[in-house]
């Protein structure tokens, strides 16, 4: 699959939290480590890449549990995220921006303690797919908040916090820009790389814990960057009766 050509196709964000968002995640005299590539230089497809974002800026740790074909599982340890609540819209890039820009004020210091916090990756799109092709999807858009923010995150008008305790989640990666044509594709992909694997009933239970998510996007890099891209979608894993949802 190739990357969109056009900015039209660019998801997310709008000219002036671009140029702010870049600043956040590009530092002068930082050495990245370029992920590998499966599939070529633009799109690809598979598991195992480390987001070189998360070299530059703050990003949840995990523990990878198993890696199989196409795919990794993990295990997320305590964490917090802000959340909006859930946006209706036919179009995952157009809920992710108006997701964003709200989570981005907040950040900026729209809170109820006018306190800036720092950029940090991924941000996290929790989708519910609606029953056809022009019925609007929900959508739960999150920013990861700081270890440092995390004992008293700010809270804000129309965000909640979740916090997680033990998460298992399926992940597979791939690159280029995430677009309303591509993310069901790679979805699907990765419920197709599980099938037969000793995780499939953990997913088909990870759904019926939390039916209002099916599965997670993230992203993980400005979208001025156009090479080293790493997105990834997260399905919910039901281990041994410790729901992963998230």
């Amino acid at each position: 699959m190739a990357a969109p050509a056009t900015s039209a196709a660019l998801p997310l964000y709008l000219a002036m939290p671009l140029l702010l968002l870049l600043l956040m995640l590009v530092q002068p005299g930082v050495s990245v480590r370029q992920p590998p590539r499966p599939r070529g230089e633009g799109s690809w497809h598979g598991a195992g890449a480390y987001p070189p974002t998360c070299e530059r800026i703050e990003c949840p740790g995990f523990e990878v549990v198993e890696t199989g074909n196409g795919y990794e599982v993990r295990r997320y340890n305590s964490t917090t995220w802000m959340s909006t609540a859930a946006v209706e819209d036919i179009s995952l890039v157009a809920a992710t921006r108006a997701g964003f820009l709200q989570l981005f004020d907040y950040i900026q210091g729209k809170n109820e303690y006018s306190e800036k916090i720092e950029m940090t990756a991924p941000v996290i799109t929790q989708v519910s797919p609606s029953d056809g092709p022009i019925c609007a999807s929900s959508f739960v858009v999150s920013f990861y908040v700081p270890k440092k923010n995390q004992a008293r995150p700010p809270p804000a008008e129309g965000l909640h916090l979740q916090r997680w305790g033990s998460k298992y989640v399926a992940v597979c990666q791939f690159g280029g820009f995430v677009s309303d044509s591509n993310i069901g594709e790679e979805a699907a992909s990765l419920y197709a790389s599980l099938e037969g694997s000793k995780w499939s009933s953990a997913v088909d239970k990870g759904r019926s814990a939390d039916p209002t998510s099916a599965y997670t996007v993230a992203q993980y890099n400005s979208p001025f960057e156009f090479s080293g891209r790493v997105n990834e979608i997260w399905m919910s894993l039901d281990v041994e009766g410790d729901s992963a949802s998230i």
